[in-house]
């Protein structure tokens, strides 16, 4: 069993804070032992990171750290120091070193410089970005660090959204970074539908360490994926990748009870080996979350759930609103709310978060 964690990393309506407590108190006891903090909501920690936090939401994440402390699990913050990369030389370092003495007083387990969704077409990427980390590691702000790179997945749709990537990105970044700072990857695509141990082990010799996922499903972020809940068992990872890898984040769906399903299933999936079933690990999951009458129901339901898509339902919307407004489950009240579109992201929030 790797370490396993949530990274909450996507676009659209955060969780609340009681939804985050929740969710560390429901999955600790399922092996998930790790929290990072990395909203595309929070603009303190993003496209306003050089402003400090107002009080309140600093005073909610100091409650946030207690909870997870007392669930025993790691608290960990993700800082996007939006395209800080991009202005070479000096100057960069004075802003830095104030945001990160400001997050200090969080005393945070875990700290994560992120890179992602931010152009990286330039020159001398990787010492770029590796002197900010160091940067960073050097103020003592936690015990581990993370770096989620630029190009954290083999996809070129990277290269398409963000610019080339520079020759010999990852292996410079490998060769560049502290071996003790641990390294995201989403795989061989941003959303990947299988680990191999093989693409594992190349990626872990490009960045001469073993990666870290950063696994994107059951995320359902973005113009396209906000249309859908995703709700099946893991698939595409199988416990073989367990020694190739330096532990395994998801990046939970918008839904925070529904999450958990699909949560329970890659825990099971690494505890039960080549014995894991993917149906049963669904069903077993389902009955946990939402008992067993709310688990039958959206078992059967599960295609058209996942996979018709919110804007292709038609007058099946109404008949299923009416449907699941009749289970008196905050699950079955999730699943209403995406009916009603209240989870939907559009490419604008995406370009502006």
């Amino acid at each position: 069993m790797p370490e396993l964690g949530l990274v909450e990393g996507f676009f659209g309506r955060p969780w609340s804070w009681a939804e985050r407590r929740e969710a560390v108190r429901f999955l600790r006891p399922h092996f998930y032992s790790s929290y990072l903090y990395a909203p595309k909501a929070d603009p303190w920690l993003r496209r306003r990171w050089q402003e400090p936090h107002p009080e309140a939401e600093l005073a909610e994440l100091a409650a946030f750290r207690e909870a997870c402390r007392a669930a025993d699990v790691r608290f960990g913050i993700g800082l996007s120091p939006f395209e800080l990369h991009l202005h070479p030389g000096r100057g960069w370092q004075e802003p830095l070193s104030a945001k990160l003495a400001a997050l200090a007083v969080l005393r945070p387990d875990d700290l994560a410089i992120l890179f992602d969704d931010m152009r990286g077409d330039v020159p001398d990427l990787a010492a770029r970005q590796a002197a900010i980390v160091h940067f960073a590691a050097e103020r003592g702000l936690a015990g581990r660090i993370f770096c989620c790179p630029s190009y954290y997945s083999d996809d070129p749709i990277l290269d398409v959204a963000f610019g080339a990537r520079p020759d010999l990105y990852l292996e410079s970044l490998g060769r560049l970074l502290d071996p003790a700072v641990r390294i995201f990857w989403t795989g061989e695509e941003v959303c990947s539908r299988e680990f191999s141990p093989g693409h594992l082990a190349r990626v872990a010799g490009q960045l001469r360490r073993k990666p870290t996922l950063w696994d994107n499903y059951p995320v359902n972020d973005g113009a396209r994926m906000s249309q859908h809940l995703h709700l099946r068992a893991f698939t595409g990872r199988p416990a073989a990748i367990a020694g190739r890898i330096d532990g395994h984040f998801i990046n939970p769906a918008s839904q925070p009870l529904l999450s958990r399903i699909p949560a329970l299933t890659l825990a099971d999936s690494y505890a039960q080996g080549e014995s894991y079933e993917y149906r049963a690990a669904f069903e077993r999951a389902a009955r946990t979350v939402l008992g067993d009458a709310l688990a039958e129901r959206v078992g059967r339901d599960l295609l058209t759930l996942q996979d018709r898509g919110l804007d292709r339902l038609g007058e099946r919307k109404a008949v299923l609103r009416e449907r699941y407004a009749g289970y008196d489950h905050p699950a079955a009240r999730e699943i209403v709310a995406w009916l009603d579109g209240q989870w939907n992201v559009t490419d604008e929030l995406v370009q502006t978060q």
